[in-house]
């Protein structure tokens, strides 16, 4: 793995959540962007070398829309950038850590990704993602 890439925060308004982590970072988001596959609309910040994703539903069945209804707004998941997302899987696959995709995924701000199940991973939601080049 080469570096934390993001945080991911669940929120269920992605423009209040823009006004109000605006204020707190004092910059405006950087990058707005829908995701389909996923269900969701995303918003990303530049803080330093690090990011952090606002992560919003776009219909009932999105993952966030599940994930909202069970917990609160916070924290959603940790991704790692790593350098071959395909190797990485089968590593961990090998290792026994469960993915929650066979096959990487077409994600936000030109990634493909792969999460890991929680139940493996201590309750982390983890995010491999890789550069699309």
């Amino acid at each position: 793995m080469k570096k934390i890439e993001h945080i991911g925060i669940a929120v269920t308004d992605i423009n209040k959540s823009n006004e109000l982590f605006s204020k707190i970072f004092g910059k405006k988001n950087y990058k707005s962007e829908t995701v389909e596959s996923e269900g969701v609309t995303t918003s990303f910040f530049q803080i330093g070398e690090s990011k952090i994703e606002l992560v919003s539903a776009i219909n009932s069945e999105s993952p966030i829309s599940n994930y909202l209804q069970k917990n609160r707004e916070g924290m959603h998941h940790i991704s790692f950038e790593v350098e071959d997302i395909v190797r990485e899987m089968a590593r961990l696959k090998a290792e026994g850590i469960r993915l929650l995709n066979d096959t990487p995924k077409k994600g936000a701000d030109n990634k493909i990704i792969c999460f890991l199940h929680p139940k493996d991973t201590n309750g982390v939601l983890i995010e491999l993602c890789q550069e699309i080049l």
